[in-house]
């Protein structure tokens, strides 16, 4: 009689476990949010913790620094500009200071949290995006363009937004016909993925507003379901059997009749959420009211979706937040990080693959995504899709300071506001005295500065050039929006005067 042993599958990530950081290193005091939307209330980036929290008589969030643990004093200072509960917020992928917010008050604010975090009440935001009739509940910053946010509401409208002008870009009403669950951008952020209270998943490319793909009954069950584009096209969604169990399937666009794998949970009712990491290619599962967190690989092999773990804890989760690749810690071989909300406790979640070396892991960190934006808004609003520019974390990883960050804080003016030569747009004129300054600090060799001046001449009118013209394309995809916002303002009167509305 002869035994045959089964083959295992080779996996780097078969032994990841997840280990909570000790108690001291907690925040605790921290009023979690009651609202009852499904929504992980917290986010978080490599500087920054914030958390949806209780607010009497409008919406409010807490923002602290990564670093912070310890007791919360109920007098710190919280961003509080919305008059209703706050129902979704979500870090800006290019810079780690810039968040946005969305509000049962039909709004959608975006701030500007400085460096260390609040000293006193945020109560002014630095951009207000109003176009919801009904309250918003999902916020999907762009993977790859600067500024460009995506916003959906309770009135079942998708709306993208270019946050640089605070104006309107594209605004989707017809595409959905019930209440909006989910929306995520594909890897280049050309398409997205919705999923509906119809319980049908679209592919959608939001710059012609037209439906890709549309595949009916994703699951048969009536609860809230959740969608995920993977880095390699293919689709992730979590949601409910006809008998109430918990279900993720996975899906090819290419052929949408049936799901790839489907992986059966359990029956309870909380929501599942589904946290992808494109560098791993594995789904982290957390549900609201859940005491574990499952987490799976995706590969290319049958059944295609592997369970490898489950993180289990007495104490159930409110919400949870997923720390970018950025911010893991490569020494003790981080390869993600939850911050579990609990009713009145931030507690940090490490997901670590056990090595013996204490050399830096390159098979467990490829290259990932930065805070370099690969477009600017414009580029991605005339037809540009760009792959996210890739760094590696080899040492750790410091963000640098982003050349397009300045567009973010005001608006562009036109050359003829300005005074002097007339020509000179605000950022040139800043630059260029920027320059000048620089050259008047005293550095070596002075006198081979000045007797060279001539020569830096034309360097510095090729300079301003450039940026003369990278202010007029700013200036023409404002113009382009507006139009837009202007045609849609035209058909809102028609139907008015239709008597449509």
């Amino acid at each position: 009689m002869s035994f045959r042993r089964g083959v295992v599958r080779q996996s780097k990530f078969r032994h990841v476990f997840a280990q909570a950081w000790k108690a001291e290193h907690c925040i605790d005091d921290v009023r979690v949010s009651r609202v009852t939307w499904d929504t992980g209330l917290c986010a978080v980036n490599p500087k920054f913790i914030a958390v949806i929290i209780e607010a009497g008589g409008g919406g409010s969030f807490l923002v602290v620094p990564i670093s912070k643990s310890g007791r919360i004093d109920q007098a710190c200072p919280t961003v509080c500009g919305h008059a209703a509960p706050v129902l979704d917020i979500q870090w800006s992928p290019h810079d780690d200071n810039i968040i946005a917010s969305a509000s049962e008050d039909c709004t959608v604010k975006v701030w500007q949290i400085p460096d260390g975090g609040l000293t006193s009440p945020m109560t002014e935001p630095i951009v207000n995006l109003e176009g919801h009739s009904k309250r918003v509940g999902i916020l999907a910053w762009h993977p790859t363009a600067f500024n460009i946010l995506l916003t959906a509401g309770c009135d079942n409208v998708i709306c993208v937004w270019n946050v640089g002008t605070g104006e309107l870009v594209y605004h989707l009403s017809d595409a959905h016909p019930d209440l909006i669950y989910s929306v995520g951008w594909n890897k280049d952020g050309s398409a997205i993925c919705t999923v509906c209270k119809d319980k049908a998943l679209r592919v959608i490319d939001p710059r012609r507003g037209t439906v890709l793909k549309v595949k009916e009954k994703v699951h048969d069950g009536t609860r809230p379901m959740r969608a995920v584009f993977l880095s390699d096209g293919k689709i992730l969604t979590t949601g409910f059997s006809r008998m109430s169990e918990r279900q993720m399937a996975l899906w090819d666009p290419k052929d949408l009749s049936e799901p790839m794998a489907v992986q059966e949970m359990d029956t309870s009712n909380g929501v599942l959420l589904p946290f992808y990491d494109p560098d791993t290619n594995m789904v982290y599962l957390c549900g609201k009211g859940d005491c574990t967190i499952r987490y799976f690989e995706v590969t290319d092999e049958s059944p295609y979706v592997h369970f490898l773990s489950l993180h289990s804890s007495k104490e159930p989760q409110r919400g949870a937040g997923f720390l970018s690749k950025r911010g893991v810690d490569v020494n003790k071989c981080e390869i993600a990080r939850f911050y579990k909300l609990h009713e009145r406790k931030v507690e940090p979640i490490s997901m670590t693959v056990p090595r013996k070396s204490d050399l830096f892991q390159g098979d467990l960190y490829p290259d990932t995504a930065g805070s370099e934006p690969a477009l600017l808004a414009d580029e991605w609003i005339a037809g540009q899709d760009a792959p996210p520019l890739l760094v590696s974390l080899s040492g750790g990883y410091s963000a640098p300071p982003s050349k397009h960050r300045d567009t973010l804080r005001s608006k562009p003016k036109l050359a003829s506001q300005d005074s002097g030569t007339g020509a000179t747009p605000p950022s040139a004129t800043s630059g260029s005295a920027a320059k000048e300054t620089e050259e008047e600090v005293p550095q070596p060799r002075v006198a081979t500065r000045e007797t060279d001046g001539n020569s830096e001449r034309p360097k510095r009118e090729e300079e301003l050039l450039n940026e003369l013209l990278a202010e007029m394309k700013a200036l023409r995809a404002v113009v382009l929006a507006q139009s837009q916002r202007i045609e849609l303002l035209e058909r809102q009167l028609a139907r008015i005067e239709d008597g449509d509305v």
